[in-house]
């Protein structure tokens, strides 16, 4: 048994060194232990897998290798398991007769390879993504920089190059559990681990930058899932920002309700007075932060959020499914084949499309490519259920007496449930409370317009149209009373 030992956890050209000699010798991978100091690291691991196994290299075939394994085994070797050290040499061994091994990314030994340099180049994304620093002042009123951080591998060495880059006119520190790095402005030196009661907990400019934060915040942007998924909570303790993320999010929807609270208060005055006033002014803000909704993937090939129209003291709200080819063009809801439709069937109901306010479930235009045409694409029910924030505020914000739901995903949409159209439909029914305990109202749920255009039977498209209008006369008749 061979031990082949290296200074540093994190000692690759110490492997490189090793490795290459003991491959020159012709000593085969499991007769080699490998260890930092005076600890193996590999001394219990596992058996070696017989799919991964390499047979003893020919003496003195130490040779050179690919880029791509280089490239791989820097970043592997910085990982925190334990048999890093013995996977690559086992993989070393191998390229002596397979040397297009790397690109055999089916090889179990390859795949755990590569997995381990990902986590490591992850890790150290994350480093310099989510250390923050802190200003201390030293003993002789020397301003220093202190940041505590715990990477889950090996990285610290082979990040202090990006900090010295990006902070050369610091003095810092990044204090880590296994070793710290210290700069003073021209040399980098490294000092022993740290505990994370050895960095500073906050200072004057991090509560400047916390107001800063609170104050550009916007929870209609916030996808938790996402961002958990970027930015995992084991980094928000040491991050101050995140520590406002819980606060901010309970606290926005306090603030909104208060607001559609107070422009619905002061809309009774407004309508006495014809003036839009402050519930017009929510409106048009509301709108405007929907342009930039990023709530689902929909906004990337969409052109535009197409928001409701119509006047803000509507007692009557239409709800579609989503905006068409024309409306994604045009930016406004219902102004294409089934929105002419639409235009026709209220008009023969008695209703002044002017006074009611038209919207969509789904504010962006998905489709399929095909060729230079766009072409329909149902929303799923992520879709509909990341949308249904800007549903919720429309309806806080108007308290429309009537609201009908165009179709199944208007009717999924309001009632948060999948609805069968022909069994619910031509009759009143109560909309569940808006999510700040407001009544939801009546709501009547039909068709959608775009179901009469593509009915191919002209006697069943006709009666199934008459029948449509006849839901809005009853829409009408329930408005009246």
């Amino acid at each position: 048994m061979r031990i082949a030992t290296l200074a540093e956890p994190d000692d690759f050209d110490g492997w490189r060194d090793a490795a290459r000699a003991l491959a020159a010798e012709g000593v085969p991978p499991g007769e080699v232990v490998w260890q930092v100091g005076d600890a193996p690291v590999d001394l219990f691991a596992a058996e070696p897998d017989p799919r991964t196994a390499a047979p003893p290299p020919p003496a003195g075939a130490a040779g050179s290798v690919s880029r791509l394994f280089l490239d791989v085994a820097r970043s592997a070797a910085l990982a925190s398991d334990p048999e890093r050290f013995a996977l690559l040499y086992a993989a070393l061994v191998r390229l002596r007769t397979t040397p297009k091994l790397m690109e055999d990314h089916a090889d179990p030994l390859v795949r755990r390879l590569e997995g381990l340099a990902r986590t490591v180049r992850r890790d150290i994304h994350k480093m310099r993504a989510f250390l923050r620093f802190r200003e201390v002042t030293e003993s002789d009123d020397v301003t220093r920089y202190v940041a505590w951080f715990e990477p889950e591998h090996h990285i610290v060495r082979a990040n202090a190059a990006f900090f010295v880059n990006r902070f050369a006119s610091m003095r810092w520190s990044i204090l880590t559990p296994g070793v710290s790095l210290h700069w003073d402005g021209a040399a980098l030196s490294e000092g022993p681990g740290a505990q994370k009661g050895d960095a500073p907990d906050g200072d004057p400019v991090e509560a400047v930058w916390k107001t800063y934060y609170a104050s550009i915040f916007n929870p209609a942007r916030v996808k938790v899932g996402a961002m958990l998924k970027e930015m995992p909570r084991k980094y928000w303790k040491n991050m101050p920002e995140t520590a406002l993320v819980p606060e901010l999010i309970a606290g926005a929807r306090a603030r909104e309700l208060e607001m559609i609270e107070t422009a619905q208060n002061d809309r009774t005055a407004d309508d006495r007075t014809g003036v839009g006033g402050n519930a017009q002014a929510a409106w048009e803000a509301l709108k405007e932060e929907a342009a930039g909704c990023t709530r689902c993937h929909l906004y990337k090939p969409a052109t535009q959020t197409v928001f409701g129209e119509g006047p803000v003291s509507a007692p009557l709200m239409f709800v579609g499914e989503q905006p068409g080819d024309n409306e994604d063009l045009q930016g406004k809801p219902f102004i294409g084949p089934a929105g002419q439709m639409f235009d026709r069937a209220l008009a023969e109901a008695g209703i002044p499309r002017a006074d009611a306010y038209v919207t969509n479930a789904v504010k962006h235009f998905k489709f399929e490519p095909r060729g230079k045409r766009r072409i329909h694409a149902k929303p799923d029910a992520g879709e509909i259920e990341a949308c249904r924030w800007w549903i919720d505020q429309e309806r806080m914000l108007l308290r429309p007496k009537v609201t009908v739901a165009l179709g199944a995903t208007a009717a999924r949409s309001l009632f948060g449930r999948v609805v069968t159209i022909g069994r619910e439909r031509g009759r009143a029914q109560r909309l569940p409370k808006g999510p700040g305990g407001e009544d939801g109202g009546e709501a009547w749920i039909t068709v959608h317009p775009s179901f009469l255009l593509r009915i191919p039977e002209p006697e069943r498209a006709r009666e199934e149209y008459a029948r449509f209008v006849d839901d809005l006369r009853l829409v009408k008749a329930a408005l009246a009373a």
